[in-house]
């Protein structure tokens, strides 16, 4: 019988894997919903839907492996993270989603949420005051007008694979809609800027890296507390905190 892996699990959903076969299972179904239309939608390698019966989507294991892991040196060549680019920019130039995604966020909410966290993070004292007040000061330049492209929402490096320098499938689709395009390149290259060059060489256009670097601070701002709270640790060597060190 196959083991039984937990890929991650926490209050709002987990993913386990079964042999070639991984269940999510969601407590909220318009993610499941999502995650089905988008992946059915993308021009990019996607996992074959097996079934889905609320809260539970199976999907198949996609061949290759993933292109890092933050913290950790990634093995993939500069070619994979240049195609790994070249992918991207397909789905930001895909045709727009009737929806909004994790990187469509209202700017001005999204604004006064940032303002709130850095209050709570420096009064907790979660972070030293100044290394929240610089971050604060980098992201402000995430919040500039636009153009709406078809984005993944939530692009982390385990979410790509890669066999040598070609993409086998981009998975967890849950947070894909409209939305604001550096945030995707950001989320790809968070704490692994070194290969930012590599990404953009396949992106294939100019991008505004202080964007980037803004949305690093922002992503980890934000995300600091509520992974500590949920069993992460963002103190650890080459994540969140230390993205934020990097901007000091």
């Amino acid at each position: 019988m196959d083991e039984v892996k937990v890929v991650v699990a926490h209050s709002e959903r987990a993913t386990l894997r079964v042999g070639d076969v991984f269940l999510k299972v969601d407590a909220d179904q318009a993610r499941i919903d999502t995650e089905v239309e988008a992946m059915s939608l993308v021009p990019v390698p996607t996992p074959e839907i097996l079934w889905r019966k609320p809260p539970v989507l199976a999907i198949a294991a996609v061949p290759g492996t993933a292109l890092g892991r933050l913290g950790e040196p990634s093995t993939a060549p500069p070619a994979a993270w240049a195609a790994t680019g070249a992918a991207i920019r397909m789905l930001h130039d895909a045709p727009l989603p009737p929806w909004s995604g994790g990187a469509g966020r209202d700017l001005t909410e999204l604004a006064a949420e940032l303002d709130s966290e850095c209050e709570r993070l420096v009064t907790s004292g979660f972070l030293p005051a100044d290394l929240v007040t610089r971050n604060r000061q980098v992201a402000e330049a995430a919040f500039r007008p636009w153009t709406p492209a078809f984005t993944h929402g939530d692009l982390q490096i385990t979410h790509v694979f890669v066999e040598g320098d070609e993409i086998t499938g981009i998975i967890d689709w849950s947070e894909a809609g409209r939305g604001d395009a550096l945030y995707d390149l950001a989320t790809l290259t968070l704490g692994h800027e070194e290969h930012l060059g590599d990404v953009v060489a396949g992106y294939g256009s100019d991008v505004d890296r202080d964007v980037i670097r803004a949305w690093w601070s922002l992503r980890s701002l934000l995300a600091v507390r509520w992974l500590g709270e949920h069993g992460f640790d963002p103190f650890a060597p080459g994540c969140e905190v230390d993205v934020l060190r990097a901007r000091m």
